[in-house]
């Protein structure tokens, strides 16, 4: 049977202006070690705006 990548986890973004935890995503550790930042629609802020990785 295949195993599990471990080298990928689960991280959260949030966004930049309210601080909202509005998205879950998944990404590699070993090819992405920086915080990921994307652009995405913020719902309390009815924008959109840059969210963050946040731990």
């Amino acid at each position: 049977m295949a195993r599990k990548a471990e080298a990928r986890v689960i991280i959260h973004l949030a966004c930049t202006e309210c601080n909202e935890r509005t998205y879950t995503t998944t990404k590699n550790k070993k090819n992405d070690p920086q915080r990921l930042e994307l652009r995405k629609y913020c719902p309390r802020c009815r924008a959109y705006r840059l969210h963050r990785e946040i731990k």
